[in-house]
């Protein structure tokens, strides 16, 4: 078998592994900033105009008359909590405003100012109760390590069968990826597959499957190991590169393994000779749309009868581990444990996304 050396820049630094991200939401933080500043301001020209409309009311220690500046000059030293004591409130009225108005609105200005620091901690606080509720919930889920074309495409494959995208854990070591993974709604884990601490901050030990897309067939080889060697009862779906690789995946430990540069020349192929065949089977891979290969169990109606009685367009047989073409003279007739591998028309998203 030949194996490219292991590509160590798919490691990560401490400081960025071992890390889950979770689909981010609310506004961003320069949004946030430029918001406080806003009221901030609104506060201050709040109070401008309360002590500028009873300007007589407060005493000046130059002996002049509270002009606009000195408004606005008060009102910042009283918000801030400076307090010189130069410009003072002297009448009934502007110490009866201070205390119902212009106080309430020192407070307001305070907590503004100190909002970023408690939202920084009450965002972390949120975050951290997140994460545990998701821990603590998550349960057979799918893990998918690489989240490149191959990755992507099998996600939407995934989801497009009724997946819900909650249901996904994505695990790559390129904190950008993952990033893009969140923003497509995905919870992300940082760092290095073939490490068994990565794959257990996935929930790895709980999940029901795993999809491996990496770039290269030797981390697909160590991912491959890794997962099987945590979960034992997963199923393991990889793809890689080189065909003379995949029986080494198999040994690994996974179920499947589809071979990317050659599905993709046989496609071609097909397509040079006759384009509409090569659309055809395009459709078919592509879920939701046009026609799906589905698999499903035998129903009881229609076990003892043949595959042509059955009302779907039964492709193969799954028979415990053997995969019977229609045609075999075994497949027929239906025993209750099978499942068939069916052509059907594209469910509608609703449907999908009911479970039904």
């Amino acid at each position: 078998m030949r194996l490219p050396p292991h590509d160590a820049a798919a490691h990560v630094p401490e400081s960025q592994s071992h890390r889950v991200r979770m689909p981010q939401q609310g506004v961003g933080p320069l949004r946030q900033v430029i918001r406080r500043l806003l009221m901030a301001l609104l506060v201050l020209a709040a109070t401008v105009a309360i002590v500028y409309a009873d300007r007589d009311g407060y005493h000046d220690n130059s002996g002049r008359p509270v002009r606009l500046l000195d408004a606005i000059y008060y009102s910042t030293v009283t918000l801030s909590t400076t307090g010189y004591g130069d410009v003072v409130p002297h009448s009934d009225s502007a110490r009866l405003t201070n205390v119902l108005l212009v106080t309430p609105l020192r407070v307001l200005f305070l907590i503004i100012l100190v909002g970023t620091t408690l939202e920084v901690l009450t965002e972390r606080t949120r975050e951290q109760f997140r994460l545990n509720r998701w821990r603590s919930r998550l349960r057979d889920h799918t893990v998918v390590v690489g989240f490149g074309t191959k990755g992507r495409s099998a996600v939407q494959t995934l989801c497009a069968t009724g997946l819900s995208k909650d249901r996904v854990v994505v695990v790559d070591p390129n904190q950008k990826v993952i990033e893009a993974a969140n923003a497509d709604g995905f919870v992300g884990v940082v760092g290095d597959a073939t490490r068994s601490d990565v794959l257990l901050r996935a929930e790895g030990q709980r999940a029901s499957q795993f999809v491996i897309a990496t770039q290269r067939d030797d981390t697909a080889v160590l991912v491959t190991l890794t997962a099987r060697q945590l979960n034992r009862g997963a199923t393991i779906v990889a793809a890689v590169r080189e065909e003379e690789n995949a029986p080494l995946l198999r040994q690994s430990g996974a179920d499947a393994v589809i071979t990317s540069a050659s599905a993709a020349g046989r496609l071609l192929g097909m397509s040079v000779q006759s384009p509409s065949a090569g659309a055809v089977i395009e459709d078919l891979i592509q879920q939701g749309s046009g026609l799906d290969l589905v698999e499903r169990p035998v129903v009881k109606a229609e076990v003892g009868r043949s595959v042509r009685e059955t009302e779907d367009l039964v492709v193969s047989v799954l028979r415990g581990h053997r995969l019977l073409p229609y045609d075999d003279p075994e497949a027929s007739p239906l025993q209750y444990a099978d499942r068939l591998i069916t052509i059907v028309r594209a469910r509608p998203p609703e449907e999908r996304s009911n479970g039904r």
